[in-house]
């Protein structure tokens, strides 16, 4: 299936690394914490609020793809 919209890129983002938190047991407040050691300033609240707008910057994507310590992601993950 492929996305047509800006907002189905935004929700496919957002969804694809609640999953991955959920998957690698990870809150929100322990992501924070990892985040912190990748450089960025984050707190629970303002991933809450990313994850739930579904718009965020690519390096908050990358971060936090580096703090769950994935080594790869294929765009039919997401």
């Amino acid at each position: 299936m492929a996305i047509t919209s800006e907002e189905e890129w935004a929700e496919r983002a957002a969804a694809f690394l609640k999953h991955k938190l959920r998957e690698s047991d990870v809150t929100y407040a322990e992501l924070a914490k990892r985040l912190k050691r990748h450089g960025l300033k984050e707190t629970e609240a303002s991933i809450t609020n990313k994850l739930a707008r579904g718009t965020f910057p690519a390096t908050f994507l990358l971060a936090v793809l580096a703090a769950l310590e994935l080594d790869g992601v294929a765009l039919e993950e997401i």
